[in-house]
């Protein structure tokens, strides 16, 4: 298959990594070849390494990027009370996940298939988005407003419930985000024993 006629570098490139998005997500890394990825955005094979120099790169890159937007898109405000930071830190995971179900399913579904050397970088940046959220729950600790046993397990925890979201949320559902973001915050509050 030869290269779509007027197709540009500028727009190859983000399209490469939009199909292999959609393509992992929903038939897995490993079942994926780099000539599907190909054909889906119309160019040869041979043309995807101009822009990646394999596979796993561009899976790694992939991870990288959803991580560094979620990392870059959290906002906190440590002069906010302790359980208003978490009612933000879940309501915006919450948005934030239902905007990015491909990106989110990735991120968790395909670390497996990382080599050691990328599974270590984005493990790295996980750690920092779990390092924000157990620093409102030691604030919380702190401040006598939740009550924690583990403050590095429960934010795992908590970040794995509000993620699983992504899992069964449908719009047009029966709950809309907000309710579903409203029920979450619930959730969470009893959690931390708030």
């Amino acid at each position: 298959m030869a290269r779509t006629q007027g197709s540009r570098a500028e727009i190859t490139g983000p399209l490469i990594r939009e199909q292999a998005l959609r393509l992992f997500a929903r038939h897995g890394y490993a079942a994926v070849s780099m000539r599907q990825i190909a054909s889906a955005v119309g160019v040869q094979a041979g043309a995807l390494y101009t822009y990646t120099p394999d596979k796993q790169a561009l899976l790694a890159d992939l991870l990288s990027d959803h991580m560094t937007r979620l990392l870059g898109a959290w906002q906190d405000d440590p002069d906010r009370s302790p359980l208003d930071r978490l009612e933000r830190f879940v309501r915006f995971h919450i948005a934030f996940s239902l905007d990015h179900p491909d990106s989110v399913f990735l991120s968790y579904m395909e670390l497996r298939n990382l080599s050691p050397d990328n599974h270590a970088e984005i493990a790295a940046l996980r750690r920092r988005y779990e390092d924000a959220l157990a620093c409102i729950l030691r604030a919380g600790q702190a401040a006598g407003v939740m009550t924690v046993p583990d403050i590095r397990l429960t934010a795992m925890a908590l970040i794995a419930m509000l993620t699983g979201v992504t899992n069964w949320y449908r719009e047009g559902g029966r709950l809309d985000r907000s309710r579903v973001a409203d029920i979450y915050w619930d959730l969470v509050k009893r959690a931390v024993g708030a």
